[in-house]
């Protein structure tokens, strides 16, 4: 399917790796100019290697932690700089964080308020003017189905999707009348290095009948367990949704939160 995205300029952050780096991968091929946004700059640089040798068009990449002071305005600046524009921007920097109200610290909340929620809103505020002047742009923000239906094994991660769905009907709502299109996705399980290194330690903890599996054990059988499909996601899977829902093709799709969770409604 033409996404009609050939020439377009995309941001891309947590886009070293997993979901992220398929997502920019996916864009790169349908023809868009991608700015990658990470904070480790070995891994960045990998990636953006990887994403040249696949491009038809301008890869850049920007390491900066999306979470401090005046970091929106920095990406968007990259990306008029380095790739043209800023048609299309993807918020996904974060991760997943176990543990319920009583096991969680207030710098667990300050730290991951401010990596998935306050960046998130900051990196839209920055680039929505430029989307304005065109009339045109396409905004995914990279949520989960605990926003949809919360587990208390993971409360701060699924308070703050709620949060990030809400964030994403009303900023819609609000810009829908320039051209703006704006959505969620509610992911489930899926494999990516974000999966190994923050919920597979609780998933053993909570479970030691794995605690002995390899990760891609524990994985396959949390997935069989939890999943109606029988597995988990791929980050490919996820990053095909999203190039729908930053491309021309999607004219109608605005304000939604598309479950991506292989029917799941829990994960952990």
């Amino acid at each position: 399917m033409e996404l009609g995205i050939t020439g377009r300029a995309a941001v891309v952050t947590g886009a070293s790796t997993g979901i992220g780096f398929a997502v920019a991968e996916e864009l790169v091929a349908n023809g868009a100019s991608v700015l990658i946004v990470a904070r480790d700059q070995n891994r960045l640089e990998a990636a953006e290697a990887k994403l040249q040798q696949k491009s038809r068009a301008k890869v850049a990449s920007l390491a900066i932690d999306v979470a401090s002071a005046g970091a929106a305005d920095r990406v968007v600046e990259a990306a008029l700089s380095a790739v043209g524009s800023l048609d299309i921007l993807v918020n996904n920097a974060g991760r997943a964080h176990a543990g319920g109200l009583m096991t969680s610290s207030e710098s667990d909340w300050d730290e991951m308020t401010m990596l998935k929620l306050v960046s998130m809103r900051r990196l839209c505020k920055a680039a929505i003017p430029h989307m304005k002047e065109k009339s045109w742009g396409r905004i995914v923000n990279m949520s989960s189905i605990g926003g949809i239906y919360p587990n208390p094994k993971l409360l701060i991660s699924h308070v703050l999707s709620g949060a990030i769905n809400n964030l994403t009907k009303s900023l819609a709502l609000e810009v829908a009348a320039d051209g703006i299109l704006v959505n969620a996705i509610g992911i489930g399980a899926v494999a990516t290095d974000n999966w190994a290194n923050n919920m597979l330690p609780a998933v053993r903890r909570n479970r030691s009948e794995l605690a002995s599996l390899s990760d891609d054990e524990v994985l396959a059988r949390v997935g069989a367990e939890m999943t109606p499909i029988g597995r988990a996601g791929t980050p490919e899977e996820i990053a095909a949704i999203a190039a729908f829902l930053v491309s021309s093709r999607n004219g109608f799709v605005t304000g939604d939160t598309i479950e991506a969770s292989g029917g799941a409604d829990r994960f952990m």
